[in-house]
């Protein structure tokens, strides 16, 4: 057999694999609330090729490359077990059985790393339910991964979206917003439009359209929604006094802001900070995108190495608050027109990384660069090390901290000389290290970090809505 012969055979036989996976990857998710990954990727919902492409990934990290003939009997033995809900990482799970089987079969060595999923498995939950509060560039990417992780219909419901009316056809507009996204490209799945009800039907989930200028006005209960989390993405209050309007409303227990949080409000980083989460905060602050980004390698760094000294140079896609076309803003520079400029101005991501992490108060500084492109940014860490390290110590520290450590939701890793920004649309991770990029001269060091600026820090959002209601499931395998 020549050598095309033999490629193509392979790739045949990868994708009848693929296409076999598909039906217990959905079965576990809808019946059970299980969700399958590959390092970190999920496989629910996901196409053939897309199945294909978690395994290739696996490649950036690990020496060895991933195959779906290693998962696929591990996903086969997984979905014999009687699991409880929790995340299953068949990735990890195939190549550690390669790597230390210790004499056991595929099937004994699920069983026993699964062993506390299946003897001490979560009662499966109330669903909870939530509200979005505005619905912009943040609010229907909340919308489209509350919609895709609704699993059974036991974990997060999305039941409203408050907006304030626009005008005639205003539904449709915004049922077409969500349908359509020229960055993050069409919604996977259906949508449809109940005139009479003044509701979208997404993928089966009834979710009404609430018209208010004021929230103080809303009766949320008169909706059937009970004990609801409200996210507000509007940015509108971002105070205790303010946000606390929300909680006036019957059927609103708790409140998320999409933004860095004034006052005594908790701006928590998911994966960094969320310990300091109590049942008793009723507002919680999800810091801003760059925060996100910048926050779990800082600490990363920090716990290994000790952080001296150090500035932060975010280079920025433009934002909603800045101008098409020149012309006056409260700002400075940011009325100047974002498609054709590259805009100096401040952050105050650097003073809110301190927040997250008190240890590093004092010691960052910290600037940003709108540049003309619509999504995906980059965060430059340089910083001065207590100890000393070489470009190999430091790039594999995190490579293992994205594979192995509490921070492997927060933090990825990508070893590719061609990668460019286009490249992390719809990343889930709050940031990715690019490790070709990685710049170290004995204490001293530059991280180059990418970040979705729009999806990874609605994913972050999403950690922290998961947390504060009780479906935040366990992982396997445990590391």
């Amino acid at each position: 057999m020549n050598k095309l012969e033999d490629h193509f055979g392979r790739w045949k036989n990868r994708e009848e694999i693929a296409e076999a996976m598909i039906p217990m990857v959905g079965k576990l998710y809808r019946e059970r609330n299980v969700t399958t990954t590959v390092y970190s990727r999920s496989l629910v919902n996901r196409s053939v090729i897309q199945i294909l492409k978690a395994h290739r990934f696996v490649k950036q990290i690990e020496d060895a490359e991933l195959s779906v003939v290693d998962t696929f009997p591990i996903l086969q033995e997984v979905n014999k077990l009687d699991l409880g809900p929790c995340r299953i990482d068949v990735g990890k799970l195939a190549v550690n059985w390669k790597q230390d089987n210790q004499g056991q079969s595929i099937e004994e060595y699920v069983r026993n790393q699964l062993s506390d999923a299946t003897e001490n498995k979560l009662d499966r939950p109330e669903h909870k339910d939530v509200v979005l509060y505005g619905f912009g560039r943040i609010g229907r990417i909340l919308a489209r991964l509350l919609i895709e992780k609704v699993g059974s219909g036991d974990g997060l419901r999305l039941k409203a979206i408050v907006v304030r009316e626009s005008g005639k056809g205003d539904l449709q507009k915004r049922a077409s917003l969500l349908r359509r996204d020229s960055v993050h490209g069409p919604f996977s799945g259906t949508i449809a439009v109940d005139e009479e009800e003044n509701a979208i039907i997404a993928n089966g989930n009834f979710i009404k359209i609430i018209y208010a200028n004021d929230p103080k006005t809303i009766d949320y209960s008169a909706y059937g929604i009970r004990n609801a989390v409200l996210i507000d993405n509007t940015g509108m209050w971002r105070d205790r006094e303010g946000l606390s309007q929300h909680l006036g409303c019957k059927g609103i227990s708790r409140v998320i802001l999409t933004a860095p949080g004034k006052g005594d409000l908790k701006n928590i980083v998911h994966g960094v900070n969320n310990a300091l989460i109590d049942d008793s905060d009723s507002i919680i602050s999800a810091a801003s995108c760059t925060t996100n980004a910048i926050v779990p390698p800082l600490k990363a760094l920090n716990d290994k190495f000790g952080i001296v000294v150090g500035h932060v140079e975010t280079v920025h896609s433009y934002t909603n608050d800045q101008n098409l076309l020149d012309n006056f803003h409260k700002g400075p520079r940011r009325g100047r027109a974002a498609p054709l400029n590259m805009v100096i101005t401040e952050t105050g991501a650097a003073t809110a990384a301190a927040k997250a992490l008190p240890e590093l108060a004092g010691k960052l500084s910290g600037n940003s660069i709108r540049v003309p492109t619509p999504n995906v940014s980059l965060a430059i860490l340089n910083l001065t090390l207590e100890k000393e390290t070489s470009l190999e110590e430091l790039n594999e520290y995190l490579r293992w901290v994205s594979l192995h450590s509490p921070l492997q939701r927060q933090i990825d890793f990508i070893s590719s000389p061609d990668a460019v920004s286009t490249d992390f649309v719809g990343a889930r991770h709050a940031s990715v290290i690019d490790a070709e990029a990685t710049i170290v001269n004995g204490k001293h060091c530059v991280l180059y970090v990418w970040y979705d600026n729009e999806f990874g820090y609605s994913c972050q959002v999403v950690r922290i809505l998961q947390q504060i209601s009780g479906v935040e499931y366990p992982a396997y395998p445990k590391d």
